[in-house]
C-alpha cells in the first residue's frame, strides 16, 4: 500500500508528558498462571517496528504484563508497507495474531476475508460514546464497530504568514475562489520563468499529498469519492468534477507544480499554501526553527461562503484476531490500554493509548484527552485539527478501498501532469474504480 497517513518518525509535538508515562511498566513481568503452567500469551501485530513508536507502544504492553499474571501481550511488528500483506499471509496460514493493529482503510477487505473480529456490544459502546464520529466511522464497516480507533488524522489548510503577507494578503483563504486569487498572487516566478514560489502545494510525492489534498477539498464540497452503499465511485458528479477543474487550473496556471516534493518546499519558504494532515505541524516545527513563526492552520476552504465545513479524515484502530483462541482476554487488553485512565497532572486523566500518540506527536480520537494533553499552552496550529474531528468525513474503507485508492492516485497525477484531461480522468476513474469496488471479494 502507498501512503497510508505516513511517516509517523516525522511526527514530533513539543509536550513534556510525565515521564512515568513514557517509561512506565519497565519492571520485569510475573510469571503467570492462567492455565496450568503458563499464562495465556496474546500476540499484537503493528507496524510499530523501530525508534519511538516501538517504545511508545512497548511501555504500556511492559506495564500490563508487570501488573498481569493470567494474560500476558507480546508485541510483534513488520514495516507498514508489508503490514496489509502480512496479515493476509499470516491469517491464510493460520498464523493470525490476537490483536491487530490495521489501517482503516483497509477494514472492509479485512472483513470481508474473515480477519477482524466485531466488537463486543459493551466496547462498541464505549467506542461509540467516547470518540468523534469520525474516528468511530473509521473503525467501522457496514456500521458495526470492530476496534478501538488509534491514531486519527484530519485535514486543513497549512499556509505561510509571510508569503501571503508580502502578497497583500491579510487572512486565510475561506472559499474556494479566495484560495485560488491568493494562489495566483502568491506564485513568484524568477526573470526566467522558473518558479520561486508555489502558491498552492499540489504534489505527486505520496498519496496524503494527492489522494489527501483530493478528498479532502471532495469532502468540502460537499462530495464523497465512493457511494454509500460501497459498489460504485461517486467522484464523477458535480463536486468531484469542481475539484478536479481546481486543481487543473492551479496546475495550467502555474500556482502548483505537481513535480516538487511539497514536504521539502513548504518548509524552505517555496509554498504559500498546502492542505495536509495534524502530523506534519510537530515535523515543521522541529525542523523549521524560528521560520516556524510564519506557519498558521485554517479550515479547508469551501467552494461558497456560508457551505457547511468538511475535511477527510484518516486513521488507525486495534481489533481482535476473529481466529483468536483467546477474545476475551484480547478486548480485556484492549480496553485496559484504550479507556483506563492515567494521571497526568493537576488532577487531569487520559488513556494510555492517547498519551502514547501524543508522545510520538500523533492524535487520537478522543478529542478531550487531547485537549488535555496540548493544554491551553499548546501549539494554536494543532487546534483546527481538533476542531476537524467534529466535522472530518473518514476515508471510505470498502473492501475495494486499498485499490481504488491507488487508482484515484494514478489518475489525478495524469490530470496533473497533463497526461488526461477532467473529463478523461473522470470517467477513466470512474470504470476503474467501479470496476474494482463492485467485483466479488
Amino acid at each position: 500500500m502507498t501512503g497510508a497517513p505516513s511517516g509517523l518518525s516525522r511526527r514530533r509535538f513539543a509536550l513534556a508528558l510525565p515521564a512515568s508515562l513514557l517509561a512506565a511498566g519497565c519492571a520485569a513481568p510475573h510469571r503467570g498462571t492462567g492455565r496450568p503452567g503458563d499464562p495465556i500469551v496474546l500476540t499484537l501485530l503493528s507496524h510499530y517496528a523501530s525508534g519511538e513508536l516501538k517504545a511508545a507502544l512497548q511501555g504500556p504492553v511492559d506495564e500490563w504484563n508487570a501488573t498481569h499474571d493470567r494474560v500476558k501481550v507480546r508485541t510483534k511488528a513488520v514495516e507498514f508497507n508489508d503490514l496489509l500483506t502480512t496479515f493476509m499471509v499470516r491469517q491464510a496460514a493460520g498464523q493470525g495474531a490476537d490483536i491487530l493493529q490495521p489501517y482503516c482503510l483497509w477494514n472492509g477487505q479485512l472483513v470481508r476475508a474473515g480477519v477482524l473480529r466485531p466488537a463486543p456490544p459493551e466496547d462498541a459502546a464505549e467506542i461509540t460514546r467516547g470518540y468523534s464520529a469520525a474516528a468511530v466511522g473509521s473503525a467501522s464497516v457496514g456500521g458495526q464497530v470492530y476496534g478501538y480507533p488509534t491514531e486519527a488524522q484530519t485535514y486543513a489548510l497549512y499556509y505561510n504568514k509571510r508569503l501571503l503577507r508580502e502578497a497583500g494578503i491579510a487572512h486565510p483563504p475561506c472559499t474556494w475562489r479566495e484560495l485560488e486569487d491568493t494562489a495566483y498572487r502568491t506564485t513568484r516566478r524568477d526573470r526566467y520563468g522558473n518558479t520561486l514560489v508555489q502558491g498552492f502545494g499540489l504534489s505527486t510525492y505520496d498519496d496524503s499529498t494527492t489522494v489527501g489534498q483530493t478528498l479532502a477539498l471532495l469532502n468540502a464540497a460537499g462530495g464523497t469519492f465512493v457511494s454509500e452503499d460501497g459498489r460504485r465511485t461517486a467522484i464523477d458528479s458535480p463536486a468531484g468534477r469542481a475539484v478536479l477543474d481546481l486543481e487543473h487550473r492551479l496546475v495550467s496556471r502555474g500556482a502548483s507544480e505537481p513535480g516538487v516534493n511539497v514536504y521539502k518546499a513548504f518548509q524552505s519558504g517555496q509554498v504559500a499554501m498546502v492542505i495536509s494532515a495534524g502530523w506534519w505541524t510537530g515535523s515543521l516545527k522541529s525542523q523549521m526553527g524560528e521560520a516556524y513563526q510564519e506557519v498558521a492552520v485554517a479550515p479547508v476552504p469551501v467552494p461558497e461562503l456560508g457551505d457547511q465545513r468538511a475535511t477527510l479524515a484518516t486513521g488507525f484502530m486495534l481489533g481482535v484476531n476473529a481466529s483468536s483462541q483467546h477474545p476475551r482476554e484480547a478486548w480485556e487488553f484492549l480496553r485496559w490500554l484504550n479507556t483506563d485512565r492515567v494521571g497526568v497532572g493537576k488532577g487531569a486523566t487520559v488513556t494510555r493509548m492517547s498519551a502514547l500518540q501524543v508522545s510520538v506527536g500523533s492524535l487520537t480520537g478522543r478529542a478531550d484527552d487531547m485537549r488535555t494533553l496540548l493544554g491551553k499552552g499548546g501549539d494554536p496550529n494543532l487546534r483546527p485539527f481538533l476542531d476537524a474531528l467534529g466535522y472530518a468525513v473518514p476515508e471510505p474503507n470498502v473492501p475495494g478501498a486499498q485499490q481504488a485508492k491507488s487508482l484515484l492516485r494514478k489518475n489525478v497525477e495524469a490530470l496533473w501532469t497533463g497526461q488526461q484531461s477532467v473529463e478523461e480522468s473522470l470517467r477513466t476513474i470512474r470504470r476503474q474504480v467501479d470496476q474494482e469496488v463492485s467485483r466479488s471479494w
